[in-house]
């Protein structure tokens, strides 16, 4: 399978929102030693929102189910939805027109998603942020040839870029306020990031086994 269709996307955010649905409670723990102990709920909440308002479209598009998750994350993702939301409002704008993704469209979208977030946000690797996970994620699919690979290679990437924000102190966002109290506990948003790319791999993996 050399490219993504409307079909894969739907059900992409469909596992996404069902992983972290499903961890939600750990995401609100890990929240809770850095911030205010929500991210699990509210970026929860705001996924199953973007799917309600996918299934809702009359004509799916790829522009159109990456619109309906950004304004889902924006509205209701809590202080993350801003930076998740403007991952998905970029590659929103780059999908227009595209019934598919090749390989190397997704790697268009992926780097410029993460252009975005940290333009918006203003971080970097090593801050304790999100980006400790998209980054290398994102290096990892594009180094690969074949989605199978890319998404398997992003999703661990994503993992040991979360796992790693354990390590370090926070520098940026609301945890910044606690420095190196922050070391010990890892990054909510990392670890949201680690199961999107989980997510899509797995459905993926299931996809080209004939399971889906």
């Amino acid at each position: 399978m050399s490219e993504i269709t409307v079909e894969d996307w739907q059900a992409m955010l469909l596992a996404i929102s069902k992983r972290i649905g499903a961890q939600a409670e750990g995401l609100n723990q890990l929240d809770s030693a850095l911030g205010d102990g929500d991210h699990g709920r509210s970026i929860s909440a705001a996924f199953a929102a973007a799917v309600q308002s996918i299934d809702a479209l009359e004509e799916p598009s790829m522009s159109g189910i990456w619109m309906m998750a950004a304004r889902a994350l924006m509205s209701s993702g809590g202080a993350s939805g801003a930076l998740f939301g403007t991952f998905f409002l970029k590659g929103a704008g780059l999908m227009k027109g595209k019934d598919r993704l090749a390989k190397a469209d997704m790697n268009t979208v992926l780097q410029a998603g993460l252009a975005a977030v940290k333009g918006r946000g203003k971080a970097e690797m090593g801050d304790k942020t999100m980006v400790d996970a998209l980054e290398p994620a994102v290096a990892a699919f594009c180094a690969s040839d074949a989605y199978g690979a890319a998404w398997r290679r992003a999703a661990r990437a994503a993992r040991r870029g979360a796992e790693s924000t354990a390590g370090m102190a926070a520098r940026h966002g609301r945890a910044k306020f606690i420095g190196e109290r922050a070391r010990g506990h890892q990054d909510a948003g990392a670890a949201s990031i680690a199961l999107m790319f989980e997510a899509v791999d797995a459905y993926w993996e299931a996809k080209t086994n004939g399971e889906t």
